[in-house]
């Protein structure tokens, strides 16, 4: 006796129909901003370390832009492509490119630290898939691979936008090897 299943619910669109979502947001990653803020704010301006006024203005300002960027990370599936976007950056990719979705951690990618995942653009490196971009909120994410890098994001709800962006490739060109968003292929676990 099978088990009935609910079907999943019609994914929430915009006005022209795209699908978007915000990247997750660690509370950590918000204390160590607001945490280099207070410590350029009260310790730095009052402290003599430099004969230059203006130096922790600077790096407040420096702090609140890397804050703003981490905020402003959104992702966009509309009909042709997935959009990952961020202040002062982002990255787009063809929905009929798309080859592999799948559940993965940057642990897993990418075990190089902090100096590993630096920088402004998101370029990584792993020892498994060679070079990525990476347009990321949170360590767990998706993995999109197709013909050129792969990308990797961290929307807020994985599951959900998993299977919309699989939805959407799907209708390009039919079932994906690896593909955690179709729901009749293998089934699929966020990792965390």
């Amino acid at each position: 006796m099978s088990v009935p299943t609910s079907p999943a619910p019609a994914p929430r669109l915009d006005a022209r129909g795209r699908y978007r979502a915000r990247g997750m947001y660690s509370v950590g990653v918000v204390g160590i901003y607001v945490f280099f803020l207070i410590v350029i704010v009260l310790l730095l301006k009052e402290a003599p370390l430099t004969t230059a006024a203006w130096v922790p203005y600077f790096l407040a300002f420096v702090v609140l832009l890397f804050l703003a960027r981490y905020f402003s990370t959104t992702y966009t599936i509309d009909d042709t492509h997935l959009r990952a976007w961020r202040l002062l950056g982002g990255q787009r990719v063809a929905l009929s490119d798309i080859r592999k979705i799948e559940y993965s951690a940057l642990r897993d990618l990418s075990p190089t630290g902090f100096f590993g995942a630096w920088g402004w653009r998101g370029r990584m490196w792993s020892p498994q898939i060679g070079h990525f971009d990476s347009i990321h909120t949170e360590a767990r994410g998706i993995l999109v691979s197709g013909p050129d890098e792969p990308l990797f994001i961290s929307p807020r709800d994985p599951v959900a936008f998993a299977r919309e962006l699989s939805r959407r490739v799907r209708s390009y060109s039919g079932r994906l090897s690896v593909d955690v968003g179709d729901p009749d292929g293998i089934a699929g676990r966020p990792v965390g």
